[in-house]
């Protein structure tokens, strides 16, 4: 139960802070951190290693999220911003192919039900070990404190004071990994807290001082996740509601907020 909790506020800091960070970087509000296939790789990662043992989820998860992050690396190198997004959103449709092709050919029903188990985010952590936990948390550790130290270079940057280098990009790049990596690979894709979140914060703080929306995210983020987590585990109604399905059902709202306000403006 405290394990399924540390990831419930890992995760709900993790991914909006990710999130944001994506936006900065892309001076656009549809940056997030699955926008250049990492969800999609961690999904596929975790698939491969499930239906073939070859290693634990966590570790599969995590390995094919750093391929996808070292193309998206190099790539940065060659590219703008813009192009990166489109290649990003192309690249995610192809990885996730891929993860359709493995699982469609699982090779037992119960490997199946335990990909899809994991899939659902349930925060359960069934099959990780005290190693994975240990490694999740490095990574979330060094993902926020690059975060931080990046902090001041991202706001000049959203303001068009400065621009960040090809390298400086790919370096941010592999540093948001780490922390979708430290939630994901552990947890299982979690949608909408690291693009709807993110939004929701610059719609109530107008600063553009990225430190003031890493503090709003992280809040509303571990709130929204908790309140999703506490209706799966007590007001499920006798059936299995995962946790990203039930989360997307509850933030209707807050999405309806976010266009209402964005015609508004």
């Amino acid at each position: 139960m405290l394990l399924s909790l540390l990831y419930v506020v890992l995760s709900g800091i993790a991914l909006p802070v990710g999130g944001i960070q994506m936006q900065y970087l892309w001076r656009n509000q549809l940056g997030d951190v699955y926008s250049l296939g990492l969800g999609s790789a961690a999904c596929l990662g975790a698939a491969a290693a499930t239906m073939s043992g070859w290693c634990s989820l966590t570790v599969g998860s995590f390995i094919c999220t750093l391929l996808c992050t070292a193309v998206c690396f190099f790539v940065t190198l060659k590219v703008n911003t813009q192009q990166l997004i489109t290649f990003g959103i192309l690249f995610g449709t192809f990885i996730g192919s891929l993860g359709t092709i493995v699982v469609t050919n699982a090779p037992s029903g119960d490997l199946l039900k335990q990909y899809y188990l994991w899939g659902a985010a349930n925060f359960r952590l069934e099959g990780v070990t005290t190693g994975d936990i240990l490694f999740s948390l490095g990574l979330f550790a060094v993902g926020l404190a690059a975060a931080l130290g990046k902090a001041g270079l991202l706001t000049r940057h959203f303001r068009c004071e400065t621009e960040i280098p090809a390298l400086g990009k790919a370096l941010l790049l592999l540093a948001i990994m780490c922390l979708v990596t430290s939630a994901v690979s552990i947890c299982g894709p979690i949608g909408f807290i690291s693009l709807g979140v993110p939004n929701l914060s610059r719609l109530i703080c107008k600063r553009t001082d990225i430190r003031a929306h890493y503090l709003i995210s992280s809040a509303m983020g571990v709130g929204l996740l908790l309140l999703t987590y506490l209706v799966v585990q007590y007001v499920n109604f006798g059936i299995y509601l995962p946790i990203s399905a039930t989360m997307a059902i509850l933030a209707l709202p807050l999405m309806a907020l976010i266009f209402v306000k964005g015609s508004a403006d």
